[in-house]
């Protein structure tokens, strides 16, 4: 039996000056060396659930575990466990891709001659071998994607956090991208993944989890969710589970 990579119990979480819960009594797990997916439509609170996952919040009940350690008890040790590659870019723009990879190696405890080697083998796998010393700000979309990922994987986490790692790019760089994940997966790397690329989430989610107003309404495999609510894809599934009416 697998361990879990990530296991909420009991999640409760509500902003500040904000009277209802985005979550009450929330419960996941994620198995490790799973393809996980967590999808919902806009505002069913998949952006705060991986930001409390993550740390970037404070939940005020229950727990969050990552491979065991409480992630409330223990951020600085725990942060080395995991990468996160926002929807946002998070490098320095003024910064060349040699640069950033030095600066988050760094801080992520790496030595020199590790991030080095790091360094050459992610520009090489994300064809920045080239554009290695440009200021990333006069970069494509596609190719800050690229500098986003490789940022996310420099200290080869054991898990990685994916929020729309594919979002306005072309579709050979998305290629390229969900190819990379694959890999990393296969090489023991726990993927949690949050997209609105439905058809990109069937090719790379083994699992999914969809959550609707702070609760989690489906959890499985997606060939298991499909023949329990009869559909043929995960556009369908999700549609038949969240609704058809319109979601600001």
């Amino acid at each position: 039996m697998s361990n879990a990579a990530v296991l909420i119990k009991d999640l409760g979480f509500t902003y500040p000056r904000q009277s209802t819960s985005c979550f009450t009594n929330l419960n996941l797990e994620v198995a490790e060396g799973e393809r996980f997916g967590l999808f919902g439509p806009n505002g069913a609170g998949k952006t705060t659930l991986m930001n409390c996952m993550t740390g970037l919040l404070k939940y005020q009940q229950g727990s969050i575990q990552l491979l065991g350690n409480e992630i409330a008890h223990q951020k600085k040790s725990v942060n080395k466990l995991f990468g996160f590659v926002p929807q946002d870019f998070s490098f320095y723009q003024e910064l060349s891709p040699v640069e950033n990879l030095a600066f988050f190696g760094a801080w992520s405890g790496l030595q020199k001659s590790e991030i080095k080697n790091k360094t050459e083998e992610l520009l090489e796998v994300m064809s920045l071998t080239e554009v290695r010393n440009k200021k990333v700000e006069k970069f494509s979309g596609g190719m800050k994607r690229r500098v986003n990922l490789a940022i996310g994987v420099i200290h080869n986490p054991r898990i990685l956090f994916l929020d729309e790692p594919t979002v306005g790019v072309d579709v050979h760089t998305r290629h390229a991208i969900i190819t990379y994940l694959k890999k990393i997966n296969e090489e023991g790397t726990t993927l949690i993944y949050t997209s609105h690329q439905l058809s990109e989430a069937e090719d790379l989610c083994n699992k999914v989890a969809l959550i609707d107003d702070g609760k989690i309404i489906a959890h499985d495999t997606l060939e298991q969710l499909l023949i329990d609510h009869q559909e043929d894809g995960l556009e369908g599934l999700f549609i038949n589970l969240t609704g058809h009416s319109y979601r600001n």
